[in-house]
């Protein structure tokens, strides 16, 4: 996961998907779209830089962490109501593989990263995500330097912080797939 996206505008969301889709004429894969309507949109530049960094080639499931990148309203029993993001820190680690290695994989065992977690758990090493939440009020969003719902930003955690909430612990994999989890 990333906690940020290519676009902040919903409205472009489906001429990002079609950039990510086969040429229609040779339906073959065609980077010159992906990269036109990357390069015609500077708030891409975050996500892209991401995505071609170490962080963007993760060792399994088990070795990235998790976001909810978009922003979310949080009320509390009294009706107190604050913006929030949902971090989840891999306890394992961050642990990138190289571009030869995700090659090879590619090629070879494609679902590498489900089987590495499923082993995972299956061995008892169950893996872990620390949950954590940054806050943001309401009067703070007023002035804050950009639009808080800008899905192509964060938060700085110098001024609004990791606060942890608890853990997040895959203890067991699903006897029946379908039934526990393509279903509910």
């Amino acid at each position: 996961g990333t906690p940020i996206f290519f676009i902040r505008d919903a409205l472009l969301f489906p001429s990002f998907i079609l950039s990510q889709k086969r040429n229609p004429q040779t339906h073959m894969k065609d980077p010159d779209m992906v990269w036109d309507f990357w390069s015609l949109r500077p708030e891409s530049l975050h996500q892209v830089s991401f995505l071609f960094s170490d962080r963007g080639l993760p060792d399994g499931y088990r070795h990235m962490n998790g976001y909810g990148s978009h922003t979310f309203k949080l009320v509390n029993a009294d009706g107190e109501r604050v913006y929030c993001k949902f971090h989840y820190k891999t306890d394992q680690g961050i642990k990138n593989l190289s571009v030869e290695e995700a090659d090879r994989l590619a090629s070879t065992n494609p679902d590498y990263a489900i089987g590495d977690l499923f082993n995972a758990i299956a061995n008892g090493n169950y893996p872990s995500w620390t949950f954590y939440i940054q806050v943001m009020t309401f009067e703070q969003a007023e002035k804050f330097q950009f639009n808080p719902f800008d899905l192509t930003k964060v938060w700085s955690h110098k001024e609004y912080p990791l606060i942890p909430v608890g853990k997040m612990v895959l203890n067991r994999n699903p006897v029946n797939y379908i039934a526990e989890v393509e279903q509910k």
